[in-house]
């Protein structure tokens, strides 16, 4: 008898979805009836569904939100769930699902008529996952038969910028982002917005899904993209507070590169005292007050005011950025940015769904009203409520970390370095990251060592494996070693996800281990490190590493360490 298919989406792969997903099993044994379910989430899809067992099938129940990978099943018959409608009451989903009576959605006859397509992939440095997305978009588009153009966006910048007649004439326009995108040139198109995994993990489910879901951006920007039916794409619902802090670090972290290579140009040039007053019209210290008072000085009200952005769109900013200065001011540094951020973005999101005027003075609230109000709320709470105890807090830390030494610095280094090899670029290796780089400004610069030295130890380590332990790879991964040693090298940890991905259970723990190792020889041994990007090509900068030998020591255990473990645990390549 033709099976029934199941897919389950649980945005992060959440209890909730896997006891869906269990008690549909379970109704469909109570009535003998062959079942095959997937599990899709922000991760790996769980036991993905075949090409034989969709040929074989007779019906497909979708249920939960996200990219469901619809563009697969043609004209399968189709029936759709909510994950509490399962938990709730799985016998009449299972009816529903049984009867098959839906017709094929959108998403299976728009994926199949050649679509224009416009796209923006970006992620918080602009480095590798914005890149990786835009191939699956291009990638994906080409084998369904669609004309695409992808627009990258990072701290890099745009790259290969859609234009606007591109832009007029597409069908759709997708967002794959792990930050905020300003939609203002959207108005009037279908938009589809979701993170860029869903592009690297699914392109052609992402488009098909796309083609169905996008919804129309309004004209008249802060509505459109505050409240407007642009945002509420599934896949966008849960940024949250995660997302909003990635867009404040992707802005700021030009700031705290031109700052820091800057500040140790001014030492190379000047020595340890050049910008000091009695200095002042040398070239030193002239690159010292480029840096430290000028770059550094902009670092917090930069976070603060993209965060706010990015909650807000643009009339976010200018609260954002003031309570940025604010908090800077009142010496409570990124942690007063971070709140500062939030604080004006939710008062300015806030007030603009709230305060309705008549047409002809709508025009006074993105430059007028709301910049008044939500940063006049920011400033006082900023003043009297959080200012105070935030910089006493960042004082303590900033006095801890400056201070550590032996088991505490031991222990520090371990966790950062670990936290950047267990999911090379996803939200952990983000915090770890985002985190060090925003204490660059404050003046503590050890965490940003271990950091980038833990990142940097995950593609080297596999390269190695790769030459010392050969018969336990492919042909073609011994090939992508040598990429992966030169992407190890940049700093650009993603370049061990294709080895992971291939064999996780003994890949990522043995990445963990040696990025760990790397860390905390890197913070027991004194290293520091003033940029927070640049992988070896920074060595060679004047004091922009304190004990470069240190570093390259961490970086040698921690590479060999992750290369003998992958090479004892893999097993031999067939």
């Amino acid at each position: 008898m033709a099976q029934l298919l199941a897919v389950v989406g649980g945005g992060d792969l959440s209890t909730h979805a896997v006891l869906a997903a269990e008690a549909l099993r379970k109704a469909a044994g109570r009535r003998n009836t062959p079942i095959t379910l997937e599990l899709r989430g922000k991760g790996a899809s769980g036991n993905p569904l075949s090409d034989a067992a969709i040929a074989e099938a007779r019906a497909v129940l979708l249920v939960g939100e996200g990219d469901l990978g619809e563009a697969r099943f043609g004209a399968l018959h189709r029936a759709r769930a909510a994950i509490e409608d399962v938990l709730t009451d799985v016998n009449a989903v299972f009816d529903r699902l049984g009867a098959g009576t839906e017709a094929p959605s959108p998403a299976a006859s728009a994926a199949t008529a050649p679509k224009k397509i416009v796209a923006i992939t970006s992620c918080p440095t602009g480095i590798a996952h914005t890149f990786m997305a835009a191939e699956g978009i291009q990638a994906a588009a080409q084998a369904l038969g669609h004309a695409v153009r992808v627009e990258t966006q990072g701290s890099v910048g745009a790259r290969d910028a859609l234009t606007a007649p591109e832009i007029a004439a597409a069908d759709i326009v997708l967002i794959a982002a792990d930050t905020g995108v300003d939609r203002a040139r959207f108005a009037g198109k279908r938009v589809y917005a979701t993170n860029t995994k869903a592009a690297i993990r699914d392109g052609k489910g992402l488009i098909a899904t796309a083609l169905a879901e996008a919804q129309m951006q309004p004209a008249g920007g802060t509505e459109a993209t505050v409240d407007g039916p642009a945002r509420p794409a599934a896949a966008e619902k849960q940024a949250g507070a995660y997302k909003h802090l990635m867009t404040g670090v992707s802005f700021m972290l030009p700031f705290v590169v031109a700052g820091g290579l800057l500040i140790a140009l001014a030492f190379a040039f000047g020595g340890i005292d050049a910008m000091k007053p009695e200095n002042a019209g040398t070239l030193g210290y002239a690159l010292g007050e480029i840096g430290a008072k000028a770059a550094f000085a902009l670092i917090v009200p930069a976070l603060a005011g993209y965060i706010a952005y990015s909650i807000a769109d643009r009339p976010g900013i200018a609260p954002g950025m003031i309570g940025g200065m604010l908090a800077a001011n009142l010496q409570a540094g990124f942690l007063g940015g971070i709140a500062a951020g939030f604080i004006a973005g939710y008062t300015t999101r806030f007030l603009n769904r709230h305060i309705r005027l008549h047409k002809n003075l709508e025009g006074l609230k993105p430059v007028l009203i709301l910049p008044l109000l939500a940063t006049t709320v920011t400033g006082l709470l900023m003043v009297y409520v959080v200012g105070v105890p935030v910089a006493a807090v960042l004082a303590a830390l900033t006095e801890w970390l400056k201070g550590m030494q032996g088991a505490s610095a031991l222990v520090l280094g371990l966790v950062l370095g670990g936290m950047m090899a267990v999911d090379m670029g996803g939200p952990i290796n983000k915090a770890a990251y985002a985190s060090a780089a925003a204490l660059l400004s404050s003046g503590v610069d050890a965490p940003m060592a271990a950091v980038m030295l833990g990142g940097m130890t995950p593609p080297l380590g596999i390269a190695l494996a790769t030459r010392l332990f050969p018969s336990r790879f492919t042909a073609p991964e011994r090939e992508a070693g040598g990429a992966a040693a030169v992407l190890g090298a940049a700093f650009i940890t993603e370049g061990a996800i294709p080895f992971a991905a291939a064999d996780p259970l003994r890949v990522i723990p043995s990445m963990v281990a040696g990025s760990a190792v790397a860390g905390a020889i890197a913070l027991t041994s004194g290293v520091t490190l003033k940029v927070p990007h640049g992988g070896l090509f920074v060595l060679p900068i004047p004091n922009a590493v304190t004990n470069v030998t240190g570093a390259l020591i961490a970086l040698a255990a921690g590479t060999l360490v992750t290369g003998l473990l992958v090479g004892q645990l893999k097993k031999r390549a067939a």
